[in-house]
């Protein structure tokens, strides 16, 4: 994290996966991870495979969101005071490109907005040939904590 980050703490890659990404949830579940993190977005991929197909062996749409939300909560969970506050989702909506048979999917978080009440998060997912498979608009909302 360098001075131009819109993350409001020092975040890696590898804190991500062991204390966000754990056992028992479903983004460990369906085998995501966190791969990169830059000053403005984070990038997570998922396996296309029996834990995130449907019946016609294609990728589940629901999958796809759940790629989605995930990378969205967290790197929207990372532009915050978190001691004060916490985020939920609020709403998402995709638009399905293309099918994805085998392989990785890729998805980018980038902000469109990043207000004090709400957040405001555009997630492209991509093939691992780079392909685009899904576009995602996740909007969250920010509590603050009870105390």
């Amino acid at each position: 994290m360098n001075d131009s980050s819109i993350f409001t703490v020092p975040v890696t890659v590898e804190d991500i996966n062991t204390t966000q990404i754990i056992d028992g949830q479903m983004a460990k579940h369906l085998g995501i991870e966190m791969v990169e993190i830059g000053t403005d977005y984070m990038i997570a991929k998922m396996p296309v495979d029996h834990r995130t197909i449907q019946r016609i062996g294609i990728m589940h749409g629901g999958a796809s969101l759940a790629l989605a939300e995930t990378v969205g909560s967290i790197a929207a969970s990372y532009c915050i005071d978190r001691e004060n506050f916490f985020i939920v989702g609020q709403e998402i909506n995709a638009n399905h490109i293309r099918s994805v048979r085998e392989g990785f999917v890729h998805a980018k978080a980038t902000p469109l907005h990043l207000g004090k009440s709400s957040h405001v998060w555009d997630i492209r997912i991509t093939s691992d040939e780079g392909k685009l498979v899904c576009v995602s608009r996740f909007t969250v909302a920010i509590l603050k904590k009870r105390t």
